[in-house]
């Protein structure tokens, strides 16, 4: 080092060598200017790995690139997902509770893209407990407190059942839930990904009157991730209902604009404006697919991919 220009050629010797090291550069007016030039040789120190390599800063924006299989299938390049899972597609057949088949069979498909070094983010909704907006004797406000605590209950079991297969897992709420749940942080929630966890994001919102598609779009603009996967029951969006159409037509790319527009309700109005705004792309298949979440996680998606350009 000189005392006018940092020496990075040094710097990446030292780097090189194999050493975790922070460095800061101070100019001599300290008072009137401070540069901070911070190097972490690596993402996960090199006492453990055994060697070195440069970590790259981060990407807040969507680095998806797309390009077109001789199948049709649209890839993407994915490195933090969400997914959404609805309560009832983990009762499975009995439409009510927990059907551990069913839990297990997903839990397998993550661990495969977890290990392939994808970040992984889980919201599950709680309609296999509780339909609160189905009743008119309780009050609106109560019915979705006793919503979020279902999608907890839900959390927490799905995450015993990954841990079970060998993943490492961690739940976050909005609020306090004892030593149940850790209450949610962005620096926490990163500091989990980094360990290679998988975090679930359980209790909404922590508010009233939000779905978890609201929640898990939130979460997915908030945590910077690459795209949204949402596991449903059909293959795709469709220009309507194919249970009640034969003949609707599944579409391969929709912009967000095209669902808001035609009402396509891939999710509520809410988490679709919040994408719009955001440019957080989604991709949306069937739950019931062979290895369809894993599949989706590591970029193959074979149903609809949502754009926001």
């Amino acid at each position: 080092q000189n005392k006018e220009k940092f020496n990075y050629d040094i710097l990446d010797k030292v780097a090189n060598s194999g050493v975790c090291f922070i460095c800061f550069y101070f100019p001599s007016n300290l008072l009137a200017n401070i540069e901070i030039y911070v190097i972490i040789t690596t993402a996960v120190c090199p006492c453990k790995t055994g060697g070195s390599q440069r970590s790259k800063k981060r990407k807040t924006q969507n680095p998806q690139k797309l390009r077109k299989t001789q199948m049709g299938e649209q890839i993407m390049k994915n490195r933090r997902v969400f997914l959404k899972l609805s309560g009832e597609a983990l009762a499975g057949p009995k439409k009510t509770g927990f059907d551990e088949d069913t839990v297990r069979e997903v839990a397998r498909q993550v661990k495969a893209s977890v290990e392939a070094g994808v970040e992984v983010g889980i919201v599950i909704g709680g309609g296999n407990f509780w339909r609160g907006r189905t009743s008119d004797s309780i009050d609106r406000v109560k019915a979705d407190q006793i919503g979020m605590l279902a999608t907890v209950m839900n959390c927490i079991y799905v995450s015993e059942i990954f841990r079970n297969e060998g993943m490492k897992t961690q739940i976050l709420t909005p609020f306090e839930c004892g030593n149940m749940t850790k209450l949610f942080s962005k620096d926490r929630a990163n500091k989990y990904f980094e360990r290679g966890m998988v975090v679930f994001f359980a209790g909404g919102t922590g508010h009233p009157y939000f779905s978890t598609d609201s929640t898990i779009t939130l979460m997915a603009i908030e945590m910077d991730a690459d795209c949204i996967l949402l596991a449903k029951a059909i293959d795709g969006v469709y220009d309507s209902d194919p249970k009640v159409n034969p003949n609707a037509k599944k579409y391969d790319t929709i912009s967000i604009q095209e669902v808001i527009d035609k009402k396509l309700a891939v999710v509520d109005l809410t988490a679709s404006i919040m994408c719009l705004e955001n440019k957080m792309p989604m991709a949306v298949f069937s739950l019931n697919e062979k290895d369809g979440i894993a599949n989706a996680m590591q970029g193959k998606n074979s149903g609809t991919l949502v754009t926001v350009s």
